[in-house]
This record gives C-alpha cells, structure tokens and sequence, in this order.
C-alpha cells in the first residue's frame, strides 16, 4: 500500500523552543507534547480545540501516561511521577546525579509498558557522555547503552527490537535486546548525511516503517524495514524534532519543531518554526503503551 499524506496542517503557534515528547492520550482526546528549554508541558483537545500549559521547574524531555491524571516526567536528572491535574509529586527518581550537566532527552514506552528514555550533554558538546536506560514497572532501573551525544528516538518494533538515534553522529540505531536487556544485536539503520539534516524524534506504522523527523531538514521521512525511504512530507519549519500518531483511527500523525538556533531570515522562511502540525495519513500508528505502574 502506497502511503498518502495530507498538507501539514498548523493545530497550535506554540512557539516552542525545543518543542519535543508527543504523546496521544486518547481518554482525554489530547495531544501532549513539551517545550524543553522552557519548561512547559504543552496540551491540545482536539475534540474542542482547547489549550492548557502546565509549568514544571526543570527542563522537560518527555512525559509519558499511567493513567488519569498521572504521568511520569523525564526532567533534568530526574524522572517524575506526577497528578498533573492537583500537581501533586507521588514519586521521584533521581539520574545521573554524579553527571549534573547531563539532562534527560527522548522517551517512549515499549509494547510491554516498560519506559525506555536517554540522557545526552546539556551543553551539547562533543563528548559521548548519554546513555539510553530502560525503567520497568517495579522502578528497576537499568543502563542498556553508553557512549551517546544526543539521545532520540526510541521506536519500538516489539518488546525485544527497537530504533534508537545518536541524533549528533546522525545515525538512526537498530537495537536487539534479549530478556535480561542485554544488547545481542546493534547495526548502523540508517545514517544521515548532512544534506538531510539530523534524525531527530520517530514512530511508527503499523506495517513497521519508520517515520523520522528531520532536524534542520524541514521534513519527515518514512522508512520501510530494509531502510529505504518510501515517502517524505515537507513541512513549513526547518526544525521537525518528534511526531507521533494519534486522533481518528490513529491515523494523523501531530509534529513538534523548534526555534533554536534559528535566525530571523530563517523564521521568515519558515513562518511555522515552533509550531505543532497535524497530518492526516492513510495508514495507522502503533498505539503507544501505557507506562505499566500501579500506583
């Protein structure tokens, strides 16, 4: 089936810095999705078109759902669980405390409901100082991979192979883990060249194809599992950071990008820079798990 794509449509200004951490929670007809540098947890009903801001006190790379009202926050050195409804703080889990320049990045749940996220240098330097770390539902932490600079992704295919980014080496990862977490299999995916900008966020469909977003790229392409790129999808912001598939069906697909970095003569190029997009496909997402605590 040949893949189709509506126009790229701008669903909120939002003006986001480093807007990133998409998240369909289909109970509340809403798409969350974050702007790290500012601190803010961004929130769109789609069903009325209402907006929310939460404010948090750290830098935010992503938050994922429990249930209700409760969600877990990858913050700076910290993952968070939190009622983002009454704000109250239920559990916190400090990381890297010895590594205080470090922050945490991308996050996604597998399809067992466990919480995979990464760190990466804050200051973005050239050193391979992140990691990636898989959380499971009794708060057992564990270090799967070392030796990144900038954590995105992950993209879960199954409980056992997944996708995983070095967004500054430009090289999407593709990973095999045994049961124990323990990496039996890395390969090289795909590695960007400059032209194409840097791999950022990702997700995918349900016929497994990968959809990866193009920092500095203005776009989005999509993968087959052999790597080769089967469709692309323009967008009107040069920074494409995260997207994830939501709304009708879970066949629309929302997109954060960013302002940093970026001139005046490039926002003027790119007047949606910073804005969340919806696009409306043909094929449907796999359905991101809850993060599987009880609380």
């Amino acid at each position: 089936m040949k893949i189709t794509t509506s126009k790229p449509e701008c669903v909120w200004k939002s003006k986001t810095l480093l807007g990133e951490g998409t998240l369909w929670v289909k109970e509340h007809n809403s798409i969350y999705f974050v702007d790290i540098k500012k601190k803010k947890i961004c929130v769109l009903n789609v069903k009325n078109q209402r907006k929310k801001i939460i404010r948090v006190n750290k830098e935010i790379g992503f938050l994922a759902h429990i249930n209700n009202n409760f969600f877990i926050l990858g913050l700076q050195g910290e993952l968070r669980i939190v009622n983002l409804k009454s704000k109250k703080i239920i559990k916190s889990i400090k990381i890297e405390e010895n590594i205080t320049l470090n922050r945490i990045n991308d996050g996604k749940t597998d399809p067992s409901g466990r919480l995979w996220f990464g760190t990466m240098d804050n200051l973005e330097r050239n050193i391979e100082i992140g990691s990636l770390y898989c959380l499971d539902k009794n708060l057992i932490l564990k270090k799967v991979d070392t030796k990144y600079m900038i954590t995105n992704g992950p993209a879960f295919i199954n409980s056992e192979n997944f996708y995983h980014t070095d967004s500054k080496k430009k090289i999407i990862y593709k990973i095999k883990v045994n049961k124990k977490l323990k990496i039996v299999k890395k390969k090289v995916f795909k590695k960007f060249t400059k032209k194409m900008g840097t791999p950022d966020g990702m997700t995918l469909d349900k016929k497994n194809n990968l959809w990866v977003c193009h920092f500095n790229g203005a776009c989005i392409s999509v993968f087959n599992k052999n790597a080769k790129k089967i469709h692309n999808i323009n967008l009107p912001a040069k920074n494409i950071t995260n997207c994830t598939f939501g709304g009708y069906k879970n066949s629309e697909v929302f997109v954060t990008s960013a302002l940093k970095s970026m001139n005046k003569n490039e926002i003027k190029k790119y007047k949606y820079s910073g804005a969340l997009f919806k696009i409306k496909t043909n094929v449907t997402g796999i359905t991101q798990k809850k993060y599987n605590i009880r609380l």
